[in-house]
């Protein structure tokens, strides 16, 4: 044998030169199925395997690049990743290192936004049991967008035409960029720390999905459902909605119909005033006309033109009343005599006055009738009252 003798390390990393050596594979695009995928949320490092119908290959994708992903890589997914070939030495594994990847048929962005929008929703940030009542009159207006674009100035014009007693406070922030859902989440949170504002709209112009990102991301959504202010969501993409749409309180089209939501419109009710203005002259001079004719119908009476007749009627009345009773009070007399002649009789006739008259005594001792020989002793003094006068007795003597 003329070849050397090597070690398994010395051959790994000869073979790890080699395809890190080709330029095919220092950049390559592979499209497979994600399974076996694992999110190493220590490291942040993501490990899976791509697969077709009939090969498979082990797959990494370190920190630095899954945090740049827009979307969030799960088993099923089909993918394109870019990446390069290399050997993990140690278990002799070649693999694909990726340095990113996109969904297949499908942009990463929407699928991020299908992601957080079910995830979102299976929380209950969208029922609509949490969503706040926009006020009626409004007068101040928080404004949380650009304050170079178009969306605020047709706020503004709108807001100034429809409803010029509010005050309108502008937040400016960044509406696109890595800056602008950080900038927002702010200015929310700074608008519900000092109750700065009756209502506020959020939003901008309309762009692209990606122009708009910033409305779809995860933080903007929570601070948006945490806010103690109503919220109109207000970005401008009529045909698609965003995140912040079915978080916030109110979703409209554009800047301006947010705006036209917001506040009354002051030509409406104007109108509604002077409505009320003329109703109420019109109810108040019909009670005046009422009152003036009950006073005139007063004036004409005859008590006022002959108020001595009806001091007259008066004391007719005041006569008739004291005749009423006298005969009242004779009848209750007459009632009370016969009612207390018909007692003295019975009492008469109970009386023992009459039981002395017929021959009968009543003996009496220290003013007691004696009933019984036992309540006297020999030698006691009684009286014995008579129907003409009372006897003074002594007991001489007591037989049964």
């Amino acid at each position: 044998m003329n070849s050397p003798v090597i070690t398994v390390t010395q051959l790994n990393f000869y073979l790890k030169s080699i395809i890190e050596g080709d330029e095919n594979l220092r950049n390559v695009y592979v499209c497979g199925e994600i399974s076996n995928f694992t999110n190493h949320y220590r490291s942040g490092h993501f490990y899976m395997v791509l697969k077709d119908a009939e090969s498979s290959i082990k797959a990494i994708m370190f920190r630095s690049n899954a945090q740049r992903l827009r979307f969030a890589p799960e088993n099923g997914m089909m993918i394109i990743a870019r990446g390069r070939i290399s050997v993990y030495e140690r278990d002799g594994q070649y693999q694909l290192y990726i340095d990113d990847m996109q969904p297949y048929g499908v942009g990463a962005l929407s699928v991020a936004y299908e992601q957080l929008k079910k995830s979102l929703a299976s929380e209950g940030l969208f029922d609509e049991k949490y969503k706040k009542t926009i006020p009626t009159y409004p007068l101040r207006i928080g404004v949380v967008t650009s304050p170079t674009g178009a969306a605020i100035q047709d706020v503004l014009n709108v807001l100034s035409r429809r409803f010029p007693l509010a005050q309108v406070i502008l937040c400016p922030v960044e509406v696109q960029g890595v800056n602008a859902a950080p900038q927002i989440v702010k200015a929310i949170k700074r608008f519900n720390a000092g109750k700065y504002a009756d209502v506020l709209i959020v939003g901008r112009g309309g762009g692209s999905i990606e122009d708009l990102w910033s409305f779809n991301e995860e933080k903007v959504a929570r601070a948006v459902f945490a806010s103690e202010i109503p919220i109109i969501s207000a970005v401008g993409h009529e045909t698609h909605f965003t995140i912040c749409d079915f978080v916030a309180d109110l979703r409209a089209p554009t800047p301006s119909a947010a705006a036209e939501l917001a506040v009354p419109n002051q030509t409406v009710l104007n109108e509604h005033i002077n409505q009320l203005k003329y109703s109420l002259i019109n109810i108040m001079n019909a009670d005046i006309e009422k009152k003036r004719a009950f006073i005139e119908s007063l004036v004409n009476s005859h008590f006022f033109s002959s108020p001595l007749y009806y001091i007259d009627i008066k004391r007719q009345t005041i006569d008739s009343l004291v005749e009423k009773l006298s005969v009242c009070m004779k009848r209750e007399v007459n009632e009370k005599l016969s009612a207390l002649s018909l007692l003295c009789g019975k009492l008469h006739t109970l009386s023992p006055l009459k039981v002395l008259a017929r021959g009968y005594s009543l003996t009496l001792k220290n003013s007691s009738v004696v009933s019984s020989i036992n309540q006297v002793q020999v030698g006691d003094k009684v009286d014995v009252m008579l129907k003409d006068g009372i006897l003074n007795c002594s007991i001489n003597s007591k037989a049964e």
